[in-house]
């Protein structure tokens, strides 16, 4: 089910989409993204809505935030004023001053091709939390489609290039709500939906199919897809892909321990980002491994502080670059079932894009022909998001930093294929 936000009027028209004589005659427009920007989150909206209509689209990298230049159409100027984003129109004298800047300063303009097939890993059902990812998408009108366990078993990945998962446990372990929620009419549900589903495909229990699952995921980066994930979905993917020997779930339904020697068991060849990390085997301690360094919800919780975005050439590694776009550099940190990445559990090679001590918040690989970036935390602009909780109003936050690192993702798959350092 294809799914695409209704358009909101903005109360106001800004002053730089009413366009005078003089500019009636710019082929161009640039879509500032430094503070001078109204609204950075529909910015990538329309961004991709450009590149949706087969437009061209650049992202300059580090000038001005990392803006964008868009066609200077009737249409495009429409959809600006509409959405509320900050344009300006560029005649050819400025478009060679911009070109001029970018030349010759830690700046690079890289050309957005198409605009990306996006799947969302999610219940069919209404979960009692939400989704940042999906709701940065809607916020900003960009259209997405739904996929749950069966598609991934059957090959649906193939019919995208990017692919988003949040709130999940791939262990099968249900995030272990049940030491705090046991009984709860939502977590009941999704045992019984996920156990359906587990013997509907084939499978012994739930843990076998997420581990399944996991793999299909691997191969789907592997082959060239773009994985993003955030909250307990990058460290319970890693730990089910690790598990190859041992299942470290068998404590979600009946309370048994297992296997206490597990850690010694898995293969950590088969995870993308981590390595040697200790897994949490004790079913009554809600957390999954070391990995996490915040470890949410346990005794030993740490307590959040801010995250700091690395400055990466845009000339020699204009991936992490664009994954890193923001008109600020230090974040305040937000926490989720997994809030940050222990460097000393992360492989080598891989690339820290954002840092908080001896923690990872923001990181990114290559495998094959793909790539995964994770993301710790649930929720940007709610630092302590608890189940129930209403969602948050993004009408509120236009320029969150921390959303638009999510969005820089969304178009990181849309440029064109260079030959990357990164």
């Amino acid at each position: 089910m294809i799914r695409r936000a209704g358009v909101v009027v903005a109360a106001t028209v800004i002053a730089t989409a009413a366009f005078d004589a003089e500019n009636a005659a710019a082929q161009l427009l640039l879509v500032p993204m430094d503070r001078s920007q109204s609204n950075h989150l529909k910015a990538y909206g329309l961004t991709y809505s450009v590149l949706e209509q087969d437009g061209r689209a650049e992202w300059l990298l580090n000038f001005q935030g990392g803006s964008f230049l868009l066609p200077d159409t009737e249409g495009t100027r429409r959809a600006a004023a509409l959405m509320g984003v900050t344009v300006q129109p560029v005649g050819a004298a400025d478009e060679a001053r911009i070109r001029g800047i970018v030349a010759t300063s830690n700046m690079e303009s890289v050309v957005l091709e198409k605009a990306t097939n996006i799947a969302i890993y999610t219940p069919p059902n209404s979960a009692p939390w939400d989704d940042a990812v999906t709701m940065a998408l809607d916020y900003a009108e960009i259209p997405y489609e739904k996929i749950w366990d069966d598609q991934v078993i059957e090959g649906g990945l193939e019919d995208f290039e990017w692919l988003h998962l949040h709130h999940e446990d791939f262990t099968g372990q249900y995030s272990k709500f049940y030491i705090t929620y046991a009984g709860a009419p939502w977590l009941e549900e999704e045992v019984a939906r996920n156990e359906e589903a587990a013997q509907a495909l084939g499978f012994a229990n739930v843990p076998a199919l997420k581990k399944a699952v996991s793999y299909r995921i691997r191969e789907y980066v592997e082959g060239g897809g773009f994985l993003f994930a955030m909250c307990s979905a990058p460290e319970t993917l890693e730990l089910a892909l690790a598990a190859a020997s041992v299942d470290i779930a068998a404590a979600y339904s009946d309370g048994t321990p297992p296997d206490p020697d597990a850690g010694s068991k898995v293969d950590w060849g088969l995870a993308m980002a981590f390595q040697d990390a200790e897994i949490q085997v004790a079913p009554s301690v809600n957390a999954f491994s070391d990995i996490d360094g915040h470890q949410v919800n346990t005794p030993w919780k740490k307590e959040l502080g801010a995250f700091t975005l690395f400055d990466f050439s845009a000339k020699f590694d204009p991936v992490p670059a664009m994954l890193t776009q923001s008109h600020e550099s230090v974040l305040s940190d937000f926490y989720g079932l997994t809030t940050s990445f222990a460097v000393d559990r992360l492989k080598p090679g891989v690339v820290k894009l954002g840092v908080e001590g001896t923690w990872a918040k923001y990181i990114h690989g290559n495998l094959g022909q793909g790539t995964w970036t994770y993301y710790g935390g649930h929720d940007p602009e709610d630092p302590e998001h608890q189940i129930g909780d209403p969602p948050t109003d993004l009408e509120l936050h236009p320029n969150s930093p921390g959303y638009r690192l999510i969005l820089n993702n969304v178009l990181f798959p849309a440029a064109k294929k260079k030959k990357l350092k990164t």
